[in-house]
């Protein structure tokens, strides 16, 4: 049976965030707000508890969950490279909506799925998500949906769609823009790579203000790009 909490009662929050705690070091799952829509968590370095986000929307391992870090010091210990450009673009717009792609640290003992050595990150700007990070370390999230169903902008409409498969979920409120994150392909620029950063989904970041930060760093604008489902 899943636990509901109102995080805007100072009681509930309390309770909340200490049960979403131990359900994620049991390997359960969690529902959270973030600053672009709501999010399904679990441990990323626990791959029964990854399995079970993917079976929880009805995803495959083709379809890895991002991660989502406290802080650009966590991404240093899950990259393999930081490239300049991409140090630049988190200075800009972390924390808030945008995912970046980049070579996993090969040594990590962890499974998302089918990754190509690969991981995707992001630094979310809501304080209840980062308490969490921060007392958890990475989590794998996904949006907190069943797939091929809108991103849920509010918890219970997430409880609506995943049931008991999720053991806590921590509701704030309609999220505030209800904008999924963009998400770029920076892999090219790691090591030295010289290619070039590639826009695989529009969101909360715009291309405008990606080109702002990369200038020739990064591909002309696609003419369309992957739907809202997702990172969170």
């Amino acid at each position: 049976m899943s636990s509901f909490f109102d995080c805007r009662d100072e009681s509930q929050l309390l309770a909340g965030m200490r049960q979403a705690r131990q359900a994620i070091a049991r390997g359960e799952l969690v529902v959270m707000p973030t600053d672009t829509v709501y999010g399904i968590a679990a441990d990323a370095f626990s791959p029964a508890a990854v399995a079970a986000l993917l079976a929880a929307k009805g995803r495959g391992r083709q379809q890895p969950p991002p991660v989502l870090v406290a802080g650009l010091n966590t991404v240093r210990a899950l990259v393999s490279d930081l490239p300049e450009p991409v140090e630049r673009l988190v200075e800009t717009h972390w924390p808030g909506g945008l995912t970046i792609v980049l070579p996993a640290q090969p040594s990590l003992s962890w499974d998302l799925g089918e990754t190509r050595g690969t991981v995707a990150v992001r630094m979310p700007a809501h304080r209840l998500a980062l308490e969490l990070l921060e007392e958890t370390g990475p989590l794998a999230v996904s949006s907190a949906n069943l797939t091929g169903r809108p991103a849920a902008v509010d918890a219970f409409s997430a409880r609506d769609m995943l049931g008991d498969s999720v053991a806590v979920y921590l509701d704030d409120g309609a999220s505030i823009t209800g904008v999924p994150s963009t998400i770029v392909d920076a892999t090219a620029l790691a090591h030295g790579g010289g290619g070039r950063a590639r826009v695989l989904r529009h969101g909360a970041v715009s291309f405008a203000e990606l080109a702002a930060v990369l200038g020739d760093a990064l591909e002309p604008e696609p003419e369309s790009a992957e739907g809202a489902d997702g990172p969170a």
